[in-house]
């Protein structure tokens, strides 16, 4: 469903995304760890069309989104790790906003945007203004916003910062359940054990190459079979390091 074919990112000089060849297949629910600068983001956004890659290309659903934008964008939802709202309209106004940008049929629609606004807890508060709003119930609003046109493709950068743990389960909860009915997810993020709760299958960024790719099962094996992702995630970075220092 996602298709990296030695997509690689420049900004002037520097590489920040060495040539990635990378397949997410229909339904995975993959995730992206690395350090502060590794390419994650740089890695999603040239996913969602944000940037181009500098050489290679990235296929969604067999579409080149560098070729044809909008028939690729129909099919994914993205939620930075900032989400942006429009501060002077209500929750439920960007809900519809958003349902407009698709041409999605109202009718439909606000039944979806009920169960939506139910799913993610937000009736106390939907009708209020966003400049209102705390990181968390942005995030929630964001998060309902990219499925109210049913992607095919959901790419999340740090999709639980600022959520309290109880909300930070129910999503999980429902991209889990996503995953499970077809659609391709893909997540940036930093916090370890939601990777592990969560992800089918973990690549490791380090530099902007990748450095290891494959179940929980397979990455411990790589790093000499510790317990937890933590220690899996540091073995393998270090390693990366010393190979690179090596050059």
């Amino acid at each position: 469903m996602i298709e990296f074919q030695q997509a690689t990112r420049r900004f002037g000089t520097k590489v920040a995304v060495h040539p990635l060849t990378l397949t997410i297949p229909r339904g995975e629910f993959f995730a992206f760890l690395g350090p502060n600068g590794a390419g994650k983001t740089t890695t999603l956004k040239m996913a969602a069309g944000l940037l181009r890659p500098s050489e290679g290309r990235v296929l969604l659903g067999g579409i080149d989104i560098g070729a044809d934008p909008i028939g690729a964008k129909r099919l994914l939802a993205y939620v930075p790790d900032q989400p942006y709202l429009y501060d002077k309209l209500s929750g439920r106004e960007f809900l519809r906003f958003v349902a407009g940008l698709y041409g999605l049929d109202i009718g439909p629609t606000r039944a979806e945007m009920e169960r939506l606004i139910g799913l993610f807890d937000m009736s106390d508060w939907i009708d209020e203004l966003t400049e209102t709003y705390s990181h968390g119930m942005k995030q929630r609003v964001a998060l309902a916003s990219t499925l109210l046109h049913k992607p095919q493709v959901i790419l999340l950068d740090e999709p639980l910062v600022g959520l309290d743990p109880q909300t930070g389960r129910q999503v999980k909860g429902i991209l889990r359940a996503l995953a499970s009915g077809g659609t391709t997810i893909f997540m940036s993020t930093h916090v370890l054990s939601v990777a592990e709760q969560t992800a089918d299958r973990i690549g490791i960024l380090n530099h902007g190459k990748l450095v290891a790719l494959g179940t929980i099962d397979a990455l411990r094996a790589k790093a000499g079979a510790p317990e937890n992702l933590e220690d899996i995630f540091f073995r393998i970075v270090e390693a990366a390091e010393a190979e690179e220092g090596k050059k």
